[in-house]
């Protein structure tokens, strides 16, 4: 490793030469602030008050160490193998998907429409940023968490453990002709993969050469695949009054409330995010 000397601000205007070419500037103050927050405990206040203090060798090690995979164009949420959802600190690595914003907004909208759910289940957890967060919020429900993959499903039992709440995890593939919603489900959710494959190039780097490509990425020729499949799972395994949620791409939410309406789901409703593009769609049970 070589600085020009062990001060603070040495280290900050490394970050911002290195990651100048893929990041902006206030996104890469944010990165600092995160890696030192995160590396050595640090808050912004102290950060700044700081800026002229030398770095023992081993802090120097902790806030270098994470520039270099940085630089490689890994995603900060990997660096540091932690996020923060919905009041939850969850573990993730490149087996899961990075929890996004917007799904946290879908749970705060899930958890504030009135409805308390019985049994709760989450096909494509991941993480099981969604299946845990809804647990917090209605402890009393018993949450299913469902991921066809192994990898996935281990980070979401670490992450069940880490934040002291209970859930069943299964290892399934709901494309399977054989896969079963399970009984007594009357709140599915689901944020499955919804971007179509033709579009990996226009994404961030950071995005499609690290995040897995199975919890991302759908067919181009059919981008509904796993919402109508689950729609139809939904529509036969929901009683009356139960509830679907959906993430879905922005270009295609309509079309995911209109196949919901031609199951026979009622108060089908595709919803904005806080950007201002379709993203969520809620549908009842009759």
């Amino acid at each position: 490793m070589r600085t020009a000397d062990n001060r603070v601000d040495t280290i900050l205007s490394l970050y911002g030469s290195s990651l100048a070419g893929r990041y902006p500037a206030g996104e890469v103050r944010a990165i600092v602030r995160a890696v030192f927050h995160h590396q050595l405990g640090w808050d912004t206040a102290q950060l700044e008050l700081r800026r002229d203090a030398h770095l023992s060798e081993s802090e120097l090690l902790r806030v270098y160490d994470p520039l270099q995979r940085l630089r490689a164009g890994e995603p900060l949420q990997y660096v540091l193998g932690l996020v923060h959802f919905h009041g939850l600190d969850l573990k993730v690595g490149p087996g899961v998907l990075i929890p996004r914003p917007e799904t946290e907004e879908m749970v705060d909208r899930i958890i504030h429409q009135g409805m308390v759910p019985k049994v709760i289940t989450d096909i494509g957890t991941g993480s099981g940023c969604i299946a845990l967060a809804l647990k917090r919020a209605f402890p009393q429900a018993q949450v299913h968490g469902i991921d066809v993959s192994t990898e996935a499903l281990a980070i979401a039992r670490r992450n069940a453990e880490r934040n002291g709440l209970e859930a069943e995890w299964h290892h399934a593939d709901v494309l399977d002709a054989a896969f079963t919603i399970p009984p007594g489900t009357d709140l599915i959710v689901s944020n499955p993969p919804y971007v179509p494959r033709g579009e990996k190039t226009e994404m961030s780097e950071h995005v499609h050469a690290h995040e897995p490509d199975l919890a991302l990425f759908v067919d181009d020729d059919d981008p509904l695949r796993f919402h109508r499949v689950i729609g139809v799972l939904a529509y036969q395994a929901l009683p009356p009054a139960g509830q679907l949620w959906f993430e879905g791409h922005k270009r295609h939410a309509h079309a995911v409330g209109d196949l919901l309406h031609g199951l026979g789901f009622a108060e089908v409703n595709v919803m904005d995010d806080l950007g201002g593009l379709p993203r969520f769609i809620h549908a009842v049970r009759p």
